[in-house]
C-alpha cells in the first residue's frame, strides 16, 4: 500500500510529473543515509547493523531479485520495529539538513521547478519509507508523496508493512490509482526514474523521461526515444560513480560493525589489563612504604 502527503483535495490541474527518488533526485540511496543516521544516533545495535550489512553487501555483490528485496524488506522491518514514528520524523529532518539537500541534483530539482511553475502537480514516488518521500517532497516544494507504509499502532512501529513495498509494477499501480483519484491525465503527464525497475511507471505516462539512467534503461530509452538527462559527473558508459558510492556505504556498514565488534570483544580485555595494572602499583606503593 502507498500513502499521500499534502493531499487535500485535488486541484484543478490534470497534468502531473512523477519522479523516482533514489539517483533520480537524491545522490545515493536515501534510506542509506537514514539508517547511517540512526546509526550514528545510537538507535542501531550490533545485531542490527552486522544482519543489515550482511544484506547490504548481497545487494551490490549480487544485484536485485525478488529474493533480495524481501530480505532487505525483513531486515529493515525487524530494525524499526517498536520505534517512536514522531521521534523518527524529528531524526528524518536533521539528516536532511545534515546530508540530503546537500545530494539533491541541481538539474532534477530545476526540472521540478520548471514543473510547478507550469502548474503541474509533482509527486515522489519511491520504494523507501513513505516517511522519507513525504519529508523529501515538503523540503524540494512538490505536492506529495508516494512511498513504501511500515505499519504502526499507538505512534510505534510493528514490524510490519501495509500491503507490498512501492517497487517495480507497484508504483504502476500506485501512479494510475492517484490518477483515478486526483484527475490527473497520464497521456498528458510526465515522469522520470534512473533504473529498470522504474520502467513500469516511466510508460505509465505520455512523456517518459530517464535521469541518470543505468545502462539497460539508456538503452531502452533510446530505442524509444525517451528523453534522457545525465545529471552524474561521470562517464555516461555506465554507473560506476553509483556503484562505487553503494559500495563504499556497505563497506562503511561493515567497518562500523568490525569496530563495534573489536570493542565488544576487547572491553574484558582491556578490564583485565586494568585490574592487573592497579594490583601491580599496590605493590609497588607497599613495598615504597617498607
Amino acid at each position: 500500500m502507498v500513502a499521500g502527503v499534502n493531499g487535500g483535495p485535488a486541484s484543478d490541474a490534470t497534468v502531473a510529473a512523477f519522479f523516482d527518488v533514489d539517483n533520480t533526485i537524491i545522490r545515493g540511496a536515501s534510506s542509506f543515509y537514514l539508517a547511517r543516521g540512526l546509526q550514528q544516533r545510537g538507535y542501531f545495535g550490533f545485531a542490527d547493523l552486522a544482519r543489515f550489512a550482511v544484506e547490504q553487501l548481497k545487494y551490490q555483490l549480487f544485484g536485485e531479485s525478488k529474493e533480495q528485496v524481501a530480505a532487505l524488506k525483513r531486515e529493515a522491518l525487524t530494525i524499526i520495529k517498536g520505534w517512536s514514528v514522531a521521534e523518527m520524523a524529528a531524526v528524518g529532518e536533521e539528516i536532511y539538513d545534515e546530508v540530503l539537500a546537500s545530494r539533491i541534483y541541481p538539474g532534477t530539482r530545476d526540472i521540478i521547478k520548471g514543473h510547478l511553475a507550469k502548474g503541474h502537480e509533482v509527486w515522489l514516488v519511491t520504494a523507501a519509507p513513505v516517511e522519507i518521500g513525504r519529508l523529501i517532497a515538503r523540503r524540494v516544494g512538490c505536492t506529495g508523496a508516494l512511498g513504501t507504509v511500515a505499519e504502526h499502532k499507538d505512534g510505534y512501529y510493528t514490524g510490519t508493512l501495509v500491503g507490498d513495498m512501492l517497487h517495480g509494477p507497484a508504483k504502476q499501480v500506485a501512479v494510475r490509482d492517484l490518477a483515478d483519484e486526483r484527475g490527473i491525465a497520464l497521456d498528458e503527464s510526465y515522469a522520470y526514474g534512473d533504473s529498470m525497475n522504474d520502467v513500469p511507471m516511466l510508460e505509465s505516462v505520455g512523456h517518459p523521461t530517464a535521469i541518470n539512467p543505468e545502462p539497460r534503461l539508456r538503452k531502452l530509452a533510446n530505442k524509444r526515444t525517451w528523453g534522457v538527462h545525465e545529471f552524474r559527473d561521470r562517464n555516461t558508459k555506465g554507473r560506476r560513480g553509483i556503484v562505487k558510492s553503494t559500495v563504499a556505504g556497505s563497506v562503511w556498514i561493515i567497518l562500523a560493525v568490525f569496530r563495534i565488534l573489536k570493542a565488544t570483544l576487547l572491553a574484558p580485555w582491556r578490564a583485565w589489563k586494568g585490574r592487573k595494572g592497579a594490583r601491580r602499583d599496590d605493590v609497588t606503593d607497599q613495598r615504597s612504604a617498607e
